[in-house]
């Protein structure tokens, strides 16, 4: 399975839309605190549209608490510090775990973080004079190259719903 890891996300719909694209990819979302919103904002719950009702996500006091309960083998860093592309993290066994961790918007990833996982560090390749790519594009892109190597599993290719 595909785990989203957010930590200290600051723009609440950018999370809904993570939301989202975890429900529509069979990915799990981590929320690590302080969150820069309520989970009951307007603009959070917009984003998520009527997934939220039934996705299901964890929350962590801090990083050392999610990795104390989930004890991930496989964790991945995305900074735009790194050097290696996003596409290089070999995720091709859709029965191990992947962890993804992203940082804050404006923030990012504390440095001791990025010291610690420096060897599972990755970024997304984009134009040498763009900062950064939105959190939830990012996400996306990461979590949809990771299920590209699985071959989508258990996701349709095909359209299902009407309307």
């Amino acid at each position: 399975m595909n785990h989203v890891v957010l930590y200290q996300p600051e723009i609440p719909p950018n999370t809904g839309n993570i939301m989202r694209t975890c429900m529509a990819s069979n990915s799990k979302l981590h929320l690590i605190r302080p969150l820069g919103f309520e989970l009951n904002d307007k603009a959070f719950k917009r984003a998520g549209m009527d997934y939220l009702k039934d996705f299901h996500y964890e929350i962590y006091d801090s990083f050392d608490d999610f990795l104390k309960q989930n004890q991930p083998k496989n964790l991945y860093i995305l900074t735009r510090f790194a050097h290696i592309p996003h596409s290089d993290i070999d995720c091709a066994d859709p029965q191990q775990d992947y962890y993804f961790l992203f940082g804050g918007e404006s923030k990012g990833l504390p440095d001791e973080i990025k010291k610690q996982y420096a060897k599972n560090a990755f970024r997304i390749p984009m134009n040498p004079n763009a900062r950064s790519l939105n959190l939830s594009n990012a996400v996306a892109i990461v979590v949809f190259e990771a299920l590209r190597q699985q071959n989508y599993p258990q996701l349709s290719k095909v359209n299902l719903l009407e309307g």
